[in-house]
């Protein structure tokens, strides 16, 4: 839209020399989007909107909180008891991490079912899998911040991971720790990266959007809009939706902060650090339990360290793994049915995760680990040449007309 299209002087003015208007306007009215999107491409924006409230949670907690060993633990209680609403700042931060990993695996498994990391799409996924990267490693340290026993253990366990890297490994340790063993130096060193990569977190979401709109949305039946029959505008349609889903968001999130704030959690974090008592039983919090018990499943060190990460890393080459030209799992009978065997067995590397690594669960791990990437690296290839797929509908008004006729 043209500047002078604006009514207020002020706005034109600066949309003359800054269009930030107008770029709000075509995205507002103007930018068009497949008119069959369902409830499940809410996510993003509830994505987007969780790291906001993490964001502006974690700079006001930051003014009352001390990186240091000897004061972190009690800066966090008297966050908790002394500031005023510090309790409620606190808990919205921790319940809005659980709840961005949900809505973020919810994408991600969104993202498998319906497709959307396939030409010509496959840099906006790969984006994806670089911010879930960063979310990790800014949960972890976050995690790391309030100097009680699973924090100052969890850092413990995992930063020695690095140890296993041959020649260099032991260097590795000792510059994450600041010296010889986790202490002060590397709680101000978590402290100022849990503070500054959700800004980078922003940035590559930004690089994601962009890139989301060079191709527009994928959607349900995984097909190419053919004309302006199969879109619709932005607003007011999918703006109401996401409001509908922002609703539903902050209801569940108000409910855990009020009613089981702690849930998500683990207690012996309430107890301060110790570092000549070890915890029975050292886990992550819940959504990395998944990848730390792919790490257990292997004996060797170096060989878990490597296939945790090979279990982010290989979502980077998925586009090219699954080289199937139909999109959504609607019209592939059998991907569906391994979809859902793949969710399967990442709901049982997570509870597998939080037990003990003896026993019928180290079992268990590796048989889960081993289906997992037997999914990505042999399964999908050999669907991607052997799945006789359905027939796909000519264009998206078709199935959505052919549904409102049939409700008629």
């Amino acid at each position: 839209m043209s500047s002078e299209k604006f009514a207020n002087p002020v706005v034109r003015w600066i949309d003359h020399r800054l269009p930030i208007f107008s770029m709000m306007e075509h995205e507002k009215y103007h930018y068009p989007v497949p008119k069959n999107l369902n409830y499940f491409w809410n996510f993003g924006v509830l994505a987007g909107l969780s790291l906001v409230i993490m964001i502006v949670t974690g700079i006001v907690l930051a003014m009352s909180y001390t990186a240091h060993v000897d004061h972190a633990f009690s800066s966090v209680e008297r966050i908790m008891r002394d500031v005023n609403h510090g309790w409620l700042i606190r808990y919205i931060h921790m319940n809005t991490a659980s709840f961005f990993f949900i809505v973020v695996y919810i994408h991600i498994f969104r993202g498998l079912y319906y497709g959307s990391y396939k030409a010509p799409r496959e840099l906006l996924w790969m984006l994806g899998v670089v911010i879930f990267l960063l979310m990790m490693a800014t949960a972890f340290m976050g995690y790391v911040l309030p100097w009680g026993q699973m924090s100052f253990w969890g850092a413990t366990v995992i930063t020695n991971l690095f140890s296993a890297v041959p020649f260099f490994g032991e260097s590795i340790v000792t510059f994450l720790w600041g010296g010889f063993s986790v202490d002060n130096p590397t709680l101000n060193r978590f402290f100022s990266l849990h503070y500054l990569m959700p800004f980078l977190i922003a940035g590559v979401v930004v690089l994601h959007i962009i890139a989301l709109h060079r191709f527009g949305s994928n959607n349900p039946i995984g097909i190419d809009a053919k004309g302006p029959q199969d879109t619709i505008s932005f607003h007011p349609y999918y703006t109401l939706k996401d409001m509908v889903g922002i609703a539903a968001f902050l209801l569940l999130l108000a409910i855990a902060v009020f009613f089981f704030p702690n849930a998500m959690g683990h207690p012996d974090n309430y107890i301060p650090a110790n570092a000549m008592q070890t915890p029975a039983h050292i886990v992550p919090e819940w959504y990395f339990l998944p990848f730390y018990a792919i790490l257990r499943a292997v004996p060797d060190k170096l060989g878990g360290v490597l296939l945790m990460f090979s279990a982010i890393l290989v979502l980077f080459v998925l586009p090219w793994l699954d080289r199937s030209p139909v999109r959504s799992a609607r019209f592939r009978p059998l991907f569906r049915i391994f979809f859902w065997l793949l969710f399967i067995d990442g709901i049982a590397l997570g509870y597998l995760g939080a037990m003990p690594a003896e026993g019928i669960y180290v079992v268990l791990s590796r048989i889960a680990t081993a289906w997992y990437f037997l999914h990505f690296l042999i399964i999908l290839p050999m669907l991607s040449v052997f799945e006789t797929t359905k027939p796909l509908p000519k264009s998206i008004s078709e199935p959505v007309l052919a549904t409102a006729k049939g409700a008629a």
